[in-house]
């Protein structure tokens, strides 16, 4: 009995012992610590600043405006086009592909010479975030298209452009006609003589965009492509220092007036015998005639021996007969500059032939100029019977002072047309170099006679306007020299 109970009691324990074991969890094993959850990586901020105006005249032709050396060979998207067969540089303006209303295939360069097929700028840039415009243009986004040569500057005022600058120019062009639409020419003619007029001249023919055989002027440029005449009025030109419109503040409709006058004006180039251009011819004749510098002296130099300068020198005529006409009576009577040789005020008296004849070397052989053309011996003998005159009474010989000048107006003067390229204290150019700097006030200073030469007729070889041609008297030039004599003269 006892025995039985004993077996019973240990089969009831068993099955006890199984049932809390059943009864308790299973074993786990060691719990896992899950990562905290990654977030996705944050896209850069990025801040793009500059200047729209700066970034349409990287658009035009961006080396000019960043300063940078000229790209060479052809931009590598240009092989996916054939219709357009310009080469090297053109083809990495942003104008080439895109043209100057900014909507490529569907504008203006839709077809001619021109023509790329590529598409515009305009809806892409109004579409995407400076950004995605920063990313196309450094090669991010197509390594083929990486503009990131022209600097970080440049880069980011272009980016402004585009997405501040352009404008919709198709409700102000007439597409067959090319005339301007809705413009005000009465309102133009004001607002280019008041800003435009001091470098281009009132008939926009001061300077040449282009050459004697192709000549282009603003009146060319507003009648054959009114598009690229209103992209640079309201952003200037590159490398110059042309004013932008939207700087100044120009509404559209102040450009279309612009372009509307603009379009009234002379393409064709001036007649020849130009007195002012004979003037440069009297200052450096190769330079106004686009011709190779002469080497070795002038025959005629070895008559004179206190003169020691050489070659190239002793083919300018001012270096002869002097600033001032005289030669060994004037300015040039005695220094480093005297050569003994005569003046030529006396010349005026002459007759155009007789003047040809002297330079070409028909009188004396050894006075033969006749390298310099034709046209260019019409416009110096021109010069020598027009252009030249006395200026003795209005400058003090031994303190080189202006005699008479009224320097109010003189700033008046250099304010209104001087100021654009030469800075309003007269040092933005430096005519000499780093060790002996030359401005404005360095040559009214210390040749007053040269000063009145150049500002009568102007700088060979650059763009600077004559005083004769813009009707200015000869007061107005003594008055220009005597606020001249206040700039500074040294280095700033």
């Amino acid at each position: 009995m006892h025995t039985r109970q004993y077996w019973i009691g240990l089969t009831l324990l068993f099955v006890a012992l199984v049932s809390v074991a059943c009864a308790q969890p299973a074993p786990t094993a060691a719990p896992t610590v899950a990562a905290p959850p990654t977030e996705a990586p944050q896209p850069t901020e990025v801040i793009v600043t500059g200047s729209a105006s700066q970034g349409g005249r990287v658009y035009d032709t961006w080396w000019k405006e960043a300063g940078v050396d000229e790209p060479t060979g052809d931009q590598p998207l240009w092989a996916d086009q054939s219709t357009n067969t310009r080469s090297g540089p053109d083809t990495w303006r942003c104008k080439e592909c895109h043209g100057w209303d900014y909507i490529g295939a569907d504008g203006a360069y839709g077809s001619g010479s021109h023509s790329t097929g590529f598409a515009g700028v305009f809806e892409a840039a109004g579409s995407h975030s400076p950004a995605e415009l920063l990313a196309a243009l450094n090669g991010t986004t197509n390594a083929d298209h990486d503009f990131s040569a022209m600097g970080d500057e440049a880069l980011g005022s272009l980016v402004v452009f585009l997405k501040e600058g352009l404008v919709d120019v198709a409700p102000n062009i007439d597409v067959d006609t090319k005339a301007g639409i809705g413009g005000d020419a009465a309102h133009g003619q004001e607002l280019f003589s008041s800003a435009c007029s001091a470098c281009h001249d009132a008939d926009g023919r001061l300077l040449n965009f282009g050459d004697e055989d192709e000549p282009e002027y603003v009146g060319t440029i507003a009648a054959d492509n009114p598009w690229e005449f209103i992209h640079k009025v309201r952003v200037g030109q590159p490398g110059t220092t042309m004013p932008a419109a939207i700087e100044s503040e120009w509404t559209m409709q102040d450009v279309v007036d612009v372009l509307t006058y603009a379009q009234t004006l002379p393409t064709e180039a001036p007649p020849t015998g130009s007195v002012s251009r004979g003037g440069r011819l009297y200052d450096t004749w190769w330079s106004g005639a686009g011709l190779d510098i002469p080497t070795a002296d002038q025959p005629l130099w070895a008559s004179q021996s206190t003169n020691t300068r050489s070659g190239t020198d002793t083919w300018r005529c001012k270096e002869c007969h002097g600033w001032d006409y005289k030669g060994a009576e004037g300015a040039y009577g005695s220094g480093s500059h005297f050569t003994g040789f005569a003046g030529l005020l006396e010349t005026a008296s002459k007759s155009f032939d007789e003047l040809v004849a002297i330079l070409t070397g028909e009188s004396n052989a050894a006075h033969d100029f006749s390298a310099m053309g034709d046209d260019s011996l019409a416009d110096l003998a021109s010069f020598l019977k027009e252009g030249t005159l006395d200026v003795g009474p209005y400058i003090n010989a031994e303190t080189k002072a202006a005699i008479g000048g009224d320097a109010a107006h003189g700033q008046e003067l250099f304010s209104s047309v001087c100021t654009t390229c030469h800075g309003a204290d007269g040092r933005l150019l430096n005519f000499g170099d780093a060790t002996e700097p030359e401005y404005v006030g360095t040559i009214a200073g210390d040749n007053p006679w040269e000063f009145i030469h150049k500002v009568r007729l102007g700088q060979p070889g650059t763009q600077m306007p004559a005083a004769i041609d813009r009707g200015w008297s000869l007061e107005d030039v003594i008055d220009l020299l005597t606020f001249a004599q206040s700039l500074p003269a040294g280095a700033p």
